[in-house]
C-alpha cells in the first residue's frame, strides 16, 4: 500500500512536465509560423525595392542582381515621397507631443483629485475609445470646414489629438492611480506647487506609462489612413499613406513596381526602426505597469 502511494506524486510530476513540454513545443511552432508570416513579406518587399520592374516579373522571389538605389531616388523625387514624408513627420510629431502633454495632465487630474463630475468625465473619455472612427467622418468634415481647418495641417493635427486622447488618458490613468500619495504630499510640504509636483515629481515616476503610450500613439498615428483621406484632400498636404495610394493609382497600367516597393519601404522603415529601438523599453514599461 505504501509503495503504491509513493509512486503517485512522481507520476503526477512526470505528467505535468510532459504537458509543459508539449505546450511549449506547440507554442514555439506557432510563434515560428507567425514570425514567418510577418517577416517573409517584409523581406520580399525589401528585396523587390532593389529590382527593376522586369526583374520583378521575371523572377519575383530571386535575389536582386545588384543594389539598385535608383528606385528610391525615383520614389523620393518623382513620386514626391520626400514631401509626404516631411508632412508626416510634422503632423505626427506635433500631434504626438500635444496628445502626450494633454493626456498626462488629464489622467493625472482624474486619477489624483476628487471633484464633482470626475467619474463622468472619465467614463466619457472611455466611451471615446468605443466610438468607430468612420462614424465621425461626416460631422468631422463639416466641423473642420466651418472652422476653416479643412485640408490643412493644423486641422489634421487637432483631429489626430482628439482621436488619440481617450486611449492615452485610459492608459495613463492606471499609472497615476498606483503612484504613492506620500510622495506628492512630501513635495507639497517642501514647498512645491501643483505644477512643480506634477512635472518634477509625478511625471518622471510615470515614465514607464509615458514611454509605452508614446510608442503606441506613434505607431497608430503614423499608419493612419482613413482620417487623412477624408479631411486632407490637398496633394501638397498628403501624408505618406495618402501619397503612396495616390502614387499607385496615378501610374495606371504602367506601374513602376521597383519605385512602388521602394516607397513602401520608406513608409514602413520608421515604424520598424522605432519599434526595434524601443521594444525592450516597451516590454519593460508594460511589465512594470502590470506589476504595480
Amino acid at each position: 500500500m505504501s509503495e503504491r502511494f509513493a509512486v503517485r506524486p512522481r507520476t503526477r510530476r512526470t505528467s505535468s512536465r510532459a504537458n509543459d513540454i508539449a505546450f511549449g513545443t506547440i507554442a514555439h511552432i506557432l510563434l515560428i509560423i507567425w514570425s514567418l508570416i510577418v517577416v517573409l513579406p517584409l523581406l520580399w518587399t525589401l528585396l523587390s525595392s532593389f529590382k527593376t520592374t522586369r526583374e520583378i516579373f521575371r523572377s519575383p522571389f530571386a535575389l536582386p542582381g545588384n543594389l539598385n538605389f535608383d528606385n528610391y531616388a525615383r520614389a523620393w523625387n518623382t513620386a514626391n515621397i520626400g514631401t509626404y514624408f516631411f508632412n508626416t513627420i510634422i503632423i505626427v510629431g506635433f500631434a504626438l507631443v500635444i496628445v502626450m502633454i494633454l493626456g498626462a495632465m488629464c489622467s493625472y487630474v482624474l486619477a489624483r483629485f476628487t471633484f464633482p463630475g470626475a467619474r463622468l468625465l472619465y467614463y466619457l473619455l472611455l466611451a471615446g475609445n468605443t466610438f468607430p472612427v468612420f462614424l465621425a467622418i461626416v460631422p468631422l468634415f463639416f466641423t473642420l470646414q466651418q472652422l476653416g481647418l479643412l485640408n490643412t495641417r493644423p486641422g489634421l493635427i487637432i483631429t489626430y489629438v482628439a482621436f488619440a486622447l481617450p486611449f492615452t488618458v485610459f492608459f495613463l490613468y492606471a499609472f497615476f492611480r498606483t503612484l504613492p500619495y506620500e510622495i506628492s504630499e512630501a513635495a507639497s510640504i517642501d514647498g512645491a506647487g501643483m505644477w512643480q509636483t506634477f512635472f518634477l515629481v509625478m511625471l518622471p515616476m510615470a515614465r514607464p506609462g509615458i514611454a509605452s503610450i508614446a510608442i503606441f500613439n506613434f505607431l497608430g498615428l503614423w499608419n493612419q489612413y482613413l482620417i487623412p483621406v477624408a479631411i486632407n484632400t490637398r496633394p501638397e498636404n498628403y501624408v505618406l499613406s495618402q501619397g503612396l495610394a495616390a502614387y499607385s493609382v496615378q501610374m495606371g497600367y504602367q506601374v513602376d513596381y521597383g519605385a512602388l516597393f521602394a516607397s513602401v519601404v520608406i513608409t514602413v522603415a520608421p515604424v520598424l526602426v522605432v519599434y526595434i529601438i524601443f521594444q525592450r523599453q516597451l516590454q519593460g514599461s508594460v511589465s512594470q505597469g502590470t506589476m504595480k
